[in-house]
Parts: C-alpha cells; sequence; structure tokens
C-alpha cells in the first residue's frame, strides 16, 4: 500500500473519538437543550435551618433535580447552603470551588481556611479561597451561616479548585458594622431616573477595578423602605435572593406574585422581568447572590428596565 493509500485508509477507519462526534442543526442556531430555571423558594429548607433543634450540619438548596444537573446545584452556576453549627461545635468543609463566601445570620464564632482565621458575628460576611479545607467553629450560641459557592460552575466544567497559592481570590472579612455604616449613607443618596434601587456590593482588592465578589459570582445587600419599590427591570444573571427581612415584601416574577418569607431563598430566573415591593412596616433587606459576574466579564450584562 503506498503513502497516499495508508493515508485514505487511515481517515476512513473507524475510531473512538469519531464515534463520540455528535452533530447538530436547527432553524434557530441559539436553540438550548437545557430545562429552564424554575421560579422557586426553599421554604422547607428554610424551616429545617431555623428549628433550634437541629444537629451541627449543612442544608443544601438544591434544584438539581429541576436543571437535570448530576450533582447539587441552585442554580446552574450557584450552589448556597444554609450551616447551622451548635454552641461549641465546628463543622469542617472542602468544597470544589473559586472560592466561598458566608454570610452570617445568626451566632458568632470563628472560620480558618489556608492558616488565617476571622472572627466573625451576626451581619458579618467574609471569604476564604476555595481548595482548601476550612473548619468554622461556633461560640456559646447556636450559629446559622449562608453559605455561596460557583461549585455547580466548575463541576460542569470537571474542574478543580484553584491551587490556594494561586487562589484569584483571597480571605477578606466584610464587617456588620462596616456594612451598616455604607447602608446609612446610601439611604441618604439621591435617587435618579437611571437608579436601580438602594444597595451595598462586595468586593475585595483582589478583584480590582471590578466589583465582583467572586470571578463569576456578585453579591449584594439590597434593601427598599416601607411603601417602597424598586422598579421592573431584568438582567441577564440569575438572582438568588435570601429575605432578611421580608414581611409585607413580595416580587413580581415575569407576572407572578412571590410573597417573601423571612428567612427563605427564592431564585429569579435569568431575563425575567421581576420588580420587589415592599409593603411591610420594616426596611426590606436581601441578601443577593447573582452569577451576573460572568456576564459583566463577557460584556453581556443584558440590563434594562422593560
Amino acid at each position: 500500500m503506498n503513502a497516499p493509500e495508508q493515508l485514505a485508509s487511515q481517515a476512513n477507519a473507524d475510531t473512538p473519538q469519531k464515534r463520540r462526534a455528535r452533530y447538530f442543526s436547527d432553524d434557530n442556531g441559539f436553540t438550548f437543550r437545557w430545562p429552564a430555571v424554575p421560579v422557586r423558594q426553599f421554604l422547607a429548607e428554610r424551616d429545617r435551618a431555623f428549628d433550634r433543634g437541629a444537629p451541627t450540619g449543612l442544608i443544601e438548596l438544591d434544584s438539581s433535580a429541576a436543571l437535570l444537573t448530576p450533582y447539587p446545584a441552585t442554580t446552574p452556576a450557584l450552589l448556597l447552603r444554609y450551616a447551622r453549627i451548635r454552641a461549641g461545635e465546628s463543622l469542617p468543609m472542602h468544597l470544589i470551588a473559586s472560592g466561598e463566601i458566608c454570610y452570617v445570620i445568626e451566632g458568632s464564632g470563628s472560620s480558618s481556611n489556608g492558616g488565617t482565621t476571622i472572627e466573625w458575628r451576626q451581619g458579618d460576611m467574609f471569604m476564604f479561597p476555595g481548595g482548601a479545607q476550612t473548619l468554622h467553629r461556633a461560640g456559646n450560641a447556636d450559629c446559622l451561616l449562608y453559605i455561596g459557592t460557583d461549585e455547580p460552575l466548575l463541576a460542569y466544567a470537571g474542574l478543580s479548585a484553584p491551587d490556594v497559592r494561586r487562589a484569584r481570590v483571597e480571605a477578606t472579612h466584610w464587617t456588620g458594622q462596616e456594612i451598616e455604616r455604607r447602608l446609612q449613607a446610601e439611604w441618604q443618596r439621591p435617587l435618579t431616573d437611571a437608579s436601580t434601587g438602594r444597595f451595598v456590593q462586595f468586593s475585595s482588592l483582589a478583584l480590582a477595578p471590578s466589583n465582583n465578589t467572586l470571578p463569576f459570582i456578585s453579591v449584594g445587600l439590597n434593601t427598599a423602605a416601607p411603601g417602597g419599590d424598586q422598579r421592573p427591570h431584568r438582567h441577564n444573571g440569575v438572582a438568588v435572593t435570601l429575605a432578611l427581612q421580608g414581611d409585607g415584601v413580595y416580587s413580581m416574577i415575569d407576572g407572578q406574585r412571590v410573597d417573601w418569607s423571612t428567612g427563605a431563598v427564592q431564585i429569579t430566573p435569568p431575563t425575567a422581568l421581576h420588580s420587589h415591593h415592599n409593603r411591610g412596616a420594616q426596611r426590606m433587606r436581601a441578601l443577593i447572590f447573582q452569577d451576573e459576574a460572568l456576564h459583566y466579564y463577557t460584556r453581556t450584562p443584558g440590563f434594562s428596565f422593560d
């Protein structure tokens, strides 16, 4: 067999690599084959997390059955959890994520990761890079943490957590005292026609000049005064909202009313037209995780007021 014939034979031979190939043609090339992100509230998980008799452990906010993912996921890119830690006990975690963000709902204690220890109390938020073990310790009272990561994003791509020596993020601590000071200043700021509301976003020096919290996750504390409204808007990023104070508050999501429940988490799907309305006696507060940071990086936030 001469060289051209040998090459032709090899080119026509069946191989495992060829058998793996798939081909698609659609009338609309932007058609995708994933189920939609559902509008959802995690009420049962909230009740378990706030149960005073609950043991130390994690309560995942898992939508994998609806999203058809083989790994836990709140949304395609985000995994949120409650972490209940009984007084005097500890909870170790080792997460495959670019970083882990923790908000202190109740109690006080400390967390250690990679040789760094952060002392925290109610209202604080802190962050560690992913890839190393984190040990959360409760003080002399029960604690409840709310923890968010990008684990589903890494799981989908089959990636490992970054080496802690080359992590994109660094241990960071946003104190409740400073958060309150920033909110007080924000409430005095005059609103304009371009205003999306009154909120404080959380970032760090490592990610400057962006305002992202993790490379693909943005986190902010959103508020609205009694009787206030956040006007209808949409964006390409999903929003996972923890209602810190939600009595008398509701959202309209693509025409569907969702009444808030304090302590519970709800999902606003990407691109959904949504608004928030406070008819309670107290200022609404919500901690919001979004994968909008991914869209900031790709310059595709998709924000509009319609």
